[in-house]
C-alpha cells in the first residue's frame, strides 16, 4: 500500500495519523501549526495533529503560552 502524499506522513510513517494528545489513539483530523520564540526562528513551524476531542485542550495549552500559530483541518493542511 503507497503512503499517501502529504507533508505529515513520513516515508515509513502510519497509514493513519494519530492524534498527539497524550494517550490518544484517535485519528488526528486537525493540525495545530506552532512555534516556541524562545527555542525557534519566527518562520520555523512545528505541528501537533488533534482529533476532535483533543483539538481545543491543545490549542488552549498552546495558546496561552502564545505558541499557536494555526489550526488548520488535516486534509488541507500543506505543511
Amino acid at each position: 500500500m503507497d503512503t499517501p502524499s502529504h507533508p505529515l506522513f513520513g516515508a515509513d510513517g502510519p497509514d493513519t495519523p494519530i492524534c498527539s494528545g497524550k494517550g490518544c489513539r484517535q485519528p488526528a483530523v486537525w493540525v495545530l501549526v506552532w512555534n516556541n520564540p524562545k527555542l525557534h526562528t519566527p518562520d520555523r513551524r512545528k505541528t501537533w495533529l488533534a482529533c476532535e476531542d483533543h483539538r481545543e485542550p491543545l490549542s488552549q495549552f498552546l495558546g496561552v503560552r502564545g505558541f499557536l500559530k494555526d489550526v488548520v483541518p488535516f486534509a488541507e493542511f500543506t505543511g
